[in-house]
């Protein structure tokens, strides 16, 4: 069950847009793993796209940390998907104090989504292991399809829409 603040600015995100077409990446922290989902919120198939995650541009200046030694502190957790890696064309590998991910999509159909765990550390912060909402605000998500790219930035409620192309 998505929370109303989540819903509210998912109805929101289609109000405002001629397109009914979109993705929706959320942010949960969690320990000892933190999640995003990514979610095909649009009536259309999302297919053949890369959906970049570029956490450079955070409040908190966001890195992964996936190993036990480099740029992370305390706890650490490798990138393991969780739920739809049936849906990507490769999984994709992140090196310990990466700030981006790239998720190349071959096929997610609408309402479906895409899950997986990771460790996700703040390196300007006095909690670097607890990463909150306000701390991801800014991160960038680009989607690109064919020739066309969007992009959006995450919220302090750690989560962002981002439009797809029409069906």
């Amino acid at each position: 069950m998505l929370p109303p603040g989540i819903i509210a600015a998912t109805l929101g995100f289609f109000a405002a847009t001629s397109l009914q077409a979109g993705v929706q990446i959320r942010f949960v922290e969690g320990a000892p793993k933190d999640r995003f989902v990514l979610t095909n919120v649009g009536t259309c198939d999302v297919v053949a796209s890369t959906v970049k995650i570029d956490l450079s541009q955070s409040a908190g200046r966001l890195i992964f940390d996936v190993t036990e030694k480099g740029a992370g502190v305390e706890v650490f957790q490798p990138l393991e998907f969780v739920e739809g890696a049936d849906a990507l064309r490769q999984l994709p590998s992140v090196v310990d104090g990466q700030n981006t991910i790239e998720l190349e999509i071959a096929s997610l159909a609408a309402g479906e989504q895409l899950a997986f765990t990771i460790d996700v550390d703040d390196t300007i912060g006095q909690r670097e292991i607890t990463v909150s909402g306000s701390e991801i605000e800014g991160a960038m998500v680009s989607y690109t399809a064919s020739d066309e790219t969007n992009t959006a930035t995450f919220s302090s409620e750690a989560f962002v829409n981002v439009m797809t192309k029409d069906c």
